[in-house]
């Protein structure tokens, strides 16, 4: 048995040289800046010029990623716990807010049986997170005309538990050779019908609707890590007019935005996409150590080719990309009139070191098969290839037509997140930056890098994956080991022992 892999933690890298020799060892690109650039100077403090969104230019270049709690009430409507996260979206700096939480356009589409759920009961209660959000971004920066807020918009397909937090009830856009062994689905019965379709499509132009009266300035139509839409842009084995060629596939997508548009819905619209995947992940049983997950390996793929059952998967080699459709993606979107484009890539549910780089594993997932500045880097540069597809070939700022397009991947760099993200900003590999889990311990750790030109380390998430391990267990998300908040919680302590068991 060969020896597990040895990774070189972030805190470790006292210097940029130390971090920019790391790097080059591990033979990517991933490039950063020298020092930490603050106030009017900073690539990250300028607005985005050319776009409006809702009659509003975004004020500088961070995003907040959806920070979905799991900590709704059963019928879908808000709680202190979230009403505490808003109010910190808020103080965080950050210009954009995409997406909130996700948000489920009807019961049955809930990822968890706490999921919030835009529908008329709860409309009221949605729009007071919006106004909690702009009253503390208000008190702190003194403004609200420049902040962009969005409420994402989802199905989660075949990784619905609406009911019980413990029991998949999958609704499934085709059968999957992996996937349904994973996640019980046995029968063609579970596949959604054309009909079933059309219904669910009036369903987010309903909540499109519901997210204008509640004060959403724009509408993120979720394509990304295995949720039902996302799984719909894979569907070539699925036959009708949902399936098959690009241009079905791509249909849902489509007739959302024009039946919005029908509807006389001036909103604006974003997409949040997983721009590639790769064949699904597990434990390798053969590299376990003692009461630990082994690194990550693809499952067994070889009956399976050409690989059919995924988006942008590389169909000879599915642990490798292949971006021809993610660029006819972008610019249908581009014809679309969608004016925010936020990429990602894989899933948490059965790739999860593509998705979400980290050094600790959630209890359902793997050891990194990679050091994760790797997934870092190959997130970062597949944005930055389609920032130059979308561009004419040249990494241009905004303004040009194109959508925004948002970056994710960043927590896992931790002190050199500042570093990198100038970078990329200023050199025009992406427009802004989508900071998701470092925000529930350090939401201001960019604001706070421009005000100091330091970060506090006692803030940073270190990616320890509790935030993921608590809800696959049943709790709220939260950083436990960081903020004080959720540390006192009685599931603090649950999850303490969950993870003993499990040798964590």
């Amino acid at each position: 048995m060969s020896d597990p892999m040895k990774i070189t933690r972030i805190p470790s890298l006292k210097t940029v040289e130390a971090f920019r020799a790391l790097v080059a060892e591990l033979g990517i690109e991933l490039p950063c800046e020298d020092g930490i650039v603050t106030g009017a100077d900073s690539p990250l403090a300028q607005p985005i010029d050319g776009v409006e969104i809702n009659g509003k230019r975004v004020g500088n270049r961070i995003a907040i990623q959806p920070m979905e709690g799991w900590d709704g009430t059963s019928t879908g409507g808000v709680t202190d716990n979230m009403r505490r996260r808003w109010r910190r979206f808020g103080e965080s700096g950050a210009k954009l807010i995409f997406g909130g939480e996700a948000m489920a356009v009807r019961a049955d589409g809930r990822a968890n049986p706490n999921q919030l759920i835009l529908v008329e009961e709860n409309r009221d209660e949605i729009a007071g997170l919006v106004s909690i959000l702009k009253d503390a971004h208000r008190e702190k920066y003194g403004t609200t005309g420049d902040l962009v807020i969005g409420f994402q918009l989802t199905h989660s397909g075949r990784f619905c538990k609406p009911n019980d937090k413990f029991k998949m009830e999958p609704r499934v856009a085709y059968r999957h050779p992996i996937l349904d062994r994973k996640f019980n689905v046995t029968s063609d019965d579970q596949v959604w019908s054309d009909a079933e379709i059309e219904e669910l499509i009036q369903c987010y132009v309903r909540a499109a609707d519901l997210a204008r009266a509640a004060g959403a300035d724009f509408v993120d139509i979720k394509h990304c890590h295995g949720y039902l839409l996302h799984e719909f842009l894979g569907a070539h084995t699925r036959p009708g007019k949902f399936g098959g060629s690009f241009e079905n596939r791509t249909r849902i997508l489509r007739e959302i935005v024009a039946g919005i548009r029908a509807g006389g819905n001036p909103i604006d619209i974003g997409v949040r996409l997983s721009a590639f995947d790769f064949v699904p992940f597990k434990p390798d049983p053969t590299r376990a150590e003692a009461g630990k997950l082994g690194p990550g390996i693809p499952e067994d793929f070889s009956d399976c080719l050409p690989y059919c059952y995924g988006f942008s998967v590389n169909a000879e080699n599915p642990v490798a990309d292949d971006l021809t459709e993610t660029f006819r993606f972008a610019d249908l979107c581009a014809e679309l009139g969608v004016t925010l484009l936020n990429l990602s890539a894989g899933s948490p549910y059965y790739n999860p070191h593509i998705q979400r780089p980290a050094a600790y594993p959630p209890s359902d997932g793997y050891q990194p098969p990679e050091d994760p500045l790797v997934g870092v880097a190959r997130q970062i540069n597949v944005v930055r290839q389609i920032k130059a597809h979308l561009s004419g070939g040249k990494n241009k700022q905004p303004g040009t037509g194109s959508p925004i397009l948002i970056g994710s991947a960043y927590s896992y760099l931790q002190e050199y997140l500042p570093h990198v993200a100038q970078f990329v900003v200023r050199n025009g590999w992406t427009d802004m930056v989508g900071l998701g889990r470092v925000v529930l311990s350090y939401p201001n750790i960019l604001t706070d890098g421009m005000a100091n030109g330091k970060l506090t380390p006692k803030m940073i998430c270190r990616t320890f994956s509790d935030c993921t391990t608590g809800p696959r267990n049943g709790l709220i998300s939260g950083c436990y080991p960081l903020d004080d908040h959720y540390k006192v919680l009685p599931e603090a302590g649950e999850l303490k022992s969950i993870k003993k068991a499990k040798g964590d």
